[in-house]
């Protein structure tokens, strides 16, 4: 919606509402300092502003964050020191923007210009590029930048993040506390510049890569309902390798403060749900296509989908009489000496393997003399991103190889490798793409690369290039791929040739096959890519994104939301307006009050903590338990899973309490009376078939038990490795149901565990028969309080809530169903962890305490 926050930076223009001219998606545009602007039309219909005459409809506004804005800057060069900004036409997120379409959404960018600005001209710079190209910019001090940007992001994150540790100072760089720093204290700044334009009811943030990882925890504490989406168009390294970084958790929670976190591919959203299971035990589920996360009452949602390329502008390109100019060029070049172009074209890093491809092509080389004097491999070479000795030694091993092959296979008016290593023109690319006949990438690690995308467009082509290139218009066209298994683009190119570029032979014979490869198969294969890119272009990635943004945000107005935690462990508790946290006041109140009472505890997870070694009561708990069983005016049970002879023994010397084993197939009233079953004796015949299966199962997965009770059977992985123990209980959960399918048993899946046990079996068994024998005893409880902690206990919260409106229990009765920790519940209350339920328990406790000793 129309932005009602545009504080601090229109007052840059002195007190005036900006008027933002209509943006065409002609590019670039241009305007100076000295207020000179061309191709720009001043339609007041389409200003931002809130005029109340305006008849425009006001629009969604979305804010893109990312490091670097999509706008050229330089100096004019007539002396006057002013500057002349323009569109980055290559930019990414200009053409998100042009793929989301002017007329739907207004969107903002927040970012830092690619040229120092000096402090004078700062907010100048900032005026014009609000209104006239919607631009935030963010300035920081060089030698902070230097520090954030080719300190931590380029030198730490960069190379962790592509697999490489810095198990040696060469390798990487170490972790430095200084640079982290600098760091937290750049996104900060991101954070305050956003706080200049957001209208945080309204506006959806969208913030991008790896450079702004802990922004969204500086904007989730400031507007706990902000509506934040994340993308990293990088890879995300297993948990192996992420693990080794220091402030590993710090930056998995402050992505975990966006509302969407989106990935290239699978692997890369796989790796962060298992980061997130190992280091801060968070689990994940799949529901109806969408997976999610549950983080302190928020659902965090994962998207995956491959970003694509800008058809519009790629084509336009393809039209430009230079790009045919340049065509023309290379095929008499190559294709008029019968020579075939295979092209690579990468930045000049050591992840992206040019090395091994030229070690491949020199392979090809020798196994095939045939192909000596035909083909060329034309390597387009990127300036590097990055500073540092690895690009230097990139560089150098480059020219060496370069230099090796063409002196070994080459022969006059012939060099089998051609290396370009100066900037070229987007264009010049483009044409190289038109005559290469395979293109090669063997990046050992990369996010995406949108190289091949761009190829089979090219090889597409347009009736004046198919002209050039001797096709009729009706001849199918025909692309070749040949693409490393580790770029993040692999999997949605189904026909290309998967290699692994650390395999020298097999690259080698990649490249032979390609030219080999019959037409029709060519043809084939270049059809499914085709379509492919070019019905998922930047366009779809982007609409995409941000519909599941929306959908994700929805239900933001309805919650409950406030901030816990300190730095970047700052999180945002969120919570439905009924889900309340159990005032002890209240209830003590509420307990004092009342004269008939029932308790129902459950026990592990809920007075004692699931991660306790020991799991018998302490002398404390006993003393607690039997405060409150020794008030004639309550009636407690505990209910747990445990078997009836471990509860009976741990629980010994409880006299008046009630104890339900096994779930509630077992229950006794107090320690004297008989055991009674709630359902008919079992038969437990069915044991003979499941346990051999868990035994199996046992046996595979270390740190995994059996826990065989009188009628049921659980295998439990608390200690087993969290992602594959999880794997093998869905295993373990769908053989059982298998087997069992025809025995008259339930098998559920718990906290760490696999159970089976009879049908008909449940906690809300108990409860239904507690509240019966006090009906029948003309006791009808004014006060129920439930506690437990995962879902079995969820039954009893539905027949405690179900029976308040039946006379089970008394009218105006105070009932308290409460779970442990904030998650999705049948239950109204909650408590954060054991240690409250015990303090909660100790309160009730010395109350009880004080009516007996009166």
């Amino acid at each position: 919606m129309v932005s009602r926050s545009y504080s601090n930076l229109l007052e840059l223009a002195s007190g005036e509402s900006p008027s933002f001219g209509r943006m065409s998606r002609r590019i670039p545009r241009i305007m100076t300092v000295a207020g000179i602007m061309s191709d720009i039309d001043d339609d007041p219909s389409e200003s931002v502003c809130s005029d109340p005459s305006s008849s425009s409809t006001p629009k969604d506004r979305i804010i893109i964050v990312a490091n670097q804005l999509p706008i050229r800057a330089q100096r004019k060069s007539d002396g006057s020191k002013s500057w002349i900004f323009s569109w980055d036409e290559n930019s990414l997120l200009l053409q998100l923007k042009d793929g989301l379409g002017d007329d739907e959404i207004e969107v903002i960018y927040v970012g830092c210009l690619k040229e120092e600005v000096h402090p004078n001209e700062q907010d100048e710079v900032s005026q014009i590029l609000l209104e006239t190209f919607k631009c935030v910019p963010t300035f920081l001090p060089p030698d902070l930048f230097s520090r954030y940007y080719h300190g931590f992001c380029k030198q730490q994150l960069w190379p962790l993040f592509h697999y490489m540790l810095p198990l040696s100072p060469d390798l990487g760089g170490r972790f430095n506390r200084s640079l982290w720093q600098a760091y937290v204290s750049v996104n900060k700044i991101f954070a305050d510049r956003i706080m200049e334009v957001i209208n945080p009811e309204d506006d959806f943030v969208w913030v991008h890569d790896y450079h702004l990882m802990a922004l969204p925890t500086f904007l989730r504490k400031r507007f706990n309902k902000v509506k934040l989406g994340f993308f990293l168009h990088s890879p995300f390294p297993s948990s192996e390798i992420y693990k080794t970084l220091p402030i590993r958790e710090e930056l998995l929670r402050a992505l975990l403060n966006s509302d969407l976190i989106g990935f290239h591919t699978f692997d890369y959203a796989r790796h962060f749900l298992s980061c997130c299971s190992r280091m801060l035990g968070l689990s994940y589920e799949s529901k109806r296509g969408y997976i999610g996360i549950e983080y302190c009452g928020r659902t965090v949602s994962i998207k995956i989908l491959p970003v694509g390329i800008h058809m519009g502008q790629l084509q336009s390109v393809l039209s430009l009489p230079e790009t045919e100019a340049k065509v023309k060029e290379l095929i008499k070049q190559f294709s008029d000496q019968d020579r075939i172009m295979l092209l690579g074209v990468d930045d000049m890093d050591i992840f992206k393997g040019i090395s091994l491809k030229l070690l491949a092509m020199e392979q090809l080389l020798m196994q095939h003399p045939e192909w000596q004097g035909k083909i060329v491999l034309v390597q387009i070479a990127n300036p590097a991103r990055g500073k540092g000795k690895d690009v230097k030694e990139v560089q150098a091993e480059t020219h060496a190889a370069v230099k090796r092959i063409n002196e070994t296979f080459g022969k006059p008016g012939y060099d089998p490798i051609v290396l370009i290593d100066a900037p070229l023109k987007f264009y010049e690319k483009v044409a190289y793409y038109v005559v290469a006949e395979c293109c090669l990438v063997t990046a050992v690690r990369d996010g995406m690369n949108l190289i091949p995308y761009e190829y089979i467009i090219s090889r597409q082509g347009n009736d004046r290039l198919n002209k050039l290139l001797g096709q009729e218009p009706s001849t199918p066209k025909k692309s070749m791929l040949v693409i490393s298994e580790f770029i993040g683009c692999s999997p949605s190119l189904s026909g290309a040739i998967r290699v692994n570029p650390w395999n020298i032979d097999a690259v080698a014979d990649a490249m032979d096959f390609a030219l080999e490869m019959a037409e029709p198969e060519k043809q084939l294969r270049h059809e499914k890519h085709y379509r492919y890119v070019s019905t998922h272009d930047v366009g779809y990635w982007a609409r995409s994104f941000l519909q599941d943004l929306e959908r994700t945000c929805r239900d933001h107005s309805r919650r409950r939301c406030w901030g816990i935690g300190f730095g970047l462990s700052f999180r945002v508790v969120a919570l439905d307006p009924n889900f309340k946290k159990l005032s002890m006041e209240r209830i003590v109140s509420a307990y004092k009050r009342t004269t008939t009472r029932a308790i129902l505890l459950d026990y592990d997870g809920t007075l004692m903590p699931q991660a306790s070694i020991d799991k018998s009561p302490s002398s404390k708990s006993i003393d607690i338990i039997n405060n409150l069983c020794r008030d004639k005016n309550n009636m407690v049970f505990l209910v747990s899973a445990r078997s009836r002879n471990t509860v009976a023994e741990w629980f010994s010397e409880c006299e008046k309490l009630g104890l339900a084993a096994e779930h509630g197939y077992f229950l006794r009233l107090k320690r004297d009376a008989e055991w009674e079953t709630r359902v008919p004796v079992a038969d437990t015949t069915w044991k003979q078939i499941a346990e051999p299966v868990m035994q199996l199962y046992t046996e595979t997965t270390d740190g995994s038990t059996i826990e065989d009770k009188e009628t049921s059977l659980v295998w439990c992985y608390e200690d087993a490795d969290p992602d594959f123990g999880s794997c093998q209980a869905k295993e373990l959960l769908d053989h059982l149901e298998s087997v069992l399918a025809n025995e008259p048993v339930t098998v559920k899946s718990g906290q760490n565990i696999v159970e089976v046990k009879p049908q008909g079996v449940s906690k809300g068994l108990v409860a239904k028969r507690l509240l019966s024998i006090m009906q029948e005893n003309e006791m009808s409880p004014d006060f129920v309080l439930c506690i437990g902690d995962d879902r079995s206990d969820e039954d009893m919260f539905e027949v405690i809530t179900t029976s308040m409106a039946g006379p089970s229990i008394a009218e105006n009765a105070e009932v308290f169903a409460c779970t442990v920790g904030r998650k999705p519940s049948k239950a109204k209350y909650y408590l954060d962890d054991t240690a409250e339920i015990v303090r909660l328990m100790q309160g009730l406790a010395s109350v009880s305490e004080q009516t007996v000793t009166v």
